[in-house]
């Protein structure tokens, strides 16, 4: 039998990802990689920046299915699109550095990810072009009622769950450029706690339902390990709206 929808807006487990979302909003400003070339400092590695959190919870229990009477498609349909509005907010606060001129590719680490369009065809794009596909891309589909329903009786289709392991895939390569590219500019505008949250959070759901393969994700490993790791009590260092 399929159980009663859960309006997506009003899930507790996403406190993390509301307090994220409301700072962002008051803070606006205007497997298919390749080598690039040597990899730079990360600066977001830095102990000064990884630190920096909005705050903090047990992000394993903020993603867990609550229980056994929520579907587990509404429940990866709520936060699936959850992370993809707050993702593309996080990226509209450096799009203005995001040019074809700066980002000539669509980077981060060592790999550089082209787009594939529905008849498999490969094309290398800039860094805004291709975060413009990818969320034209994923708005179509967390808008489209045969394939993110909301109405109760309506089922989810056969298809769901790759589609949701695709959108997560794309919404980590935003993620993971915005680090390599644009960290420094997310410094100035003091956005790294909200986007140290947001990522922190969106790897541990990612890793709990298995939506992200490990050798796609294993280029940021070494941030994730720091990030999902508890803060010690006296590190604690949050963020406050301004």
């Amino acid at each position: 039998m399929h159980s009663q929808k859960t309006p997506r807006s009003g899930l507790s487990c996403k406190m993390v990802l509301q307090a994220v979302g409301k700072v962002l909003r008051k803070s606006k400003t205007k497997p298919n990689g390749k080598k690039a070339p040597a990899e730079e400092k990360k600066h977001y590695m830095e102990p000064e920046y990884t630190k920096v959190r909005v705050m903090d919870f047990d992000l394993k229990d903020l993603v867990a299915l609550p229980t056994k009477e929520i579907d587990l498609n509404e429940w990866l349909a709520s936060n699936t699109t959850t992370f993809f509005n707050l993702i593309n907010l996080q990226y509209s606060t450096i799009s203005e550095f995001c040019t074809g001129d700066t980002c000539q590719a669509m980077t981060a680490c060592n790999t550089i990810y082209y787009w594939y369009d529905e008849r498999g065809k490969k094309t290398k794009c800039t860094a805004p072009q291709y975060v413009d596909l990818v969320m034209t891309f994923v708005q179509k589909l967390v808008t489209d009622e045969d394939i993110f329903p909301t109405k109760y009786g309506k089922d989810f289709p056969n298809s769901f769950e790759s589609l949701v392991k695709k959108v997560c895939r794309y919404l980590f390569h935003v993620l993971a450029h915005i680090y390599w590219a644009h960290f420094k500019e997310t410094v100035a505008l003091e956005l790294q706690g909200h986007l140290n949250t947001l990522f922190a959070h969106f790897i541990v759901f990612v890793r709990e339902f298995n939506l992200v393969e490990p050798k796609e994700t294993c280029i940021m490993d070494d941030l994730s390990e720091v990030l999902c790791a508890p803060l010690p009590p006296h590190t604690h260092n949050h963020v406050t709206e301004r």
